[in-house]
């Protein structure tokens, strides 16, 4: 099967096809109890430590929390005091990669895009793991995000190729988001499920 597997392809409608399943998507994130949502990012929290191993020396890009996505911010905690150097991604301009800085618990914050906290005078670091969360995520591990490409395009820019973890819920699953030549497949999803 060719990477693109768009029937959409020529008709215009691929652009609100993908508006309306992440509004769905979202919607149904949210509407799961925050009790539920957490329960679910400690399953999730459990499979990157079995996934990663030893995380000292390593560089790993997580999120900011938004909108009901898999909190793992105390897993980037325990991540860092085995001695890796945890990055938050920071929005430079629109429709430009992410650049990634690193960032501790307790080092001062600022307001990104979307009023995402994001690192106010961290380092700018290359990721060897790159965690993303997703709104809808298909079989062949392509990622519905937002709509802004800032994954997709940061992911083509770098000088090395990270390791590239999706995160979510098993909810957020669809049958294809019909992948586009820029789309870029994660190497793994994980979420609650077995």
């Amino acid at each position: 099967m060719s990477q693109i597997d768009d029937p959409f392809e020529g008709k215009g409608a691929l652009k609100p096809w993908r508006k309306v399943e992440r509004e769905r998507l979202i919607a149904a994130r949210l509407a799961l109890p925050a009790d539920v949502r957490n329960a679910h990012a400690a399953i999730i929290a459990e499979k990157l430590d079995a996934r990663l191993g030893d995380a000292s020396g390593k560089v790993i890009a997580i999120y900011w929390p938004f909108r009901g996505e898999p909190d793992l911010r105390g897993w980037a905690g325990k991540m860092s005091d085995q001695g890796a150097t945890i990055a938050l991604p920071v929005v430079v301009e629109k429709a430009a990669p992410l650049v990634f800085r690193s960032w501790k618990a307790g080092e001062k914050l600022e307001k990104g895009v979307w009023n995402i906290p994001i690192p106010a005078e961290g380092a700018v670091v290359i990721p060897d793991v790159v965690i993303s969360p997703v709104v809808g995520f298909d079989g062949r591990n392509y990622r519905l995000g937002y709509g802004g490409g800032f994954y997709d395009r940061t992911l083509a820019a770098l000088a090395r190729r990270p390791v590239v973890i999706g995160v979510g819920y098993e909810l957020q699953r669809i049958a294809t988001i019909h992948p586009q030549p820029h789309d870029i497949a994660m190497d793994v999803v994980l979420t609650e499920a077995d």
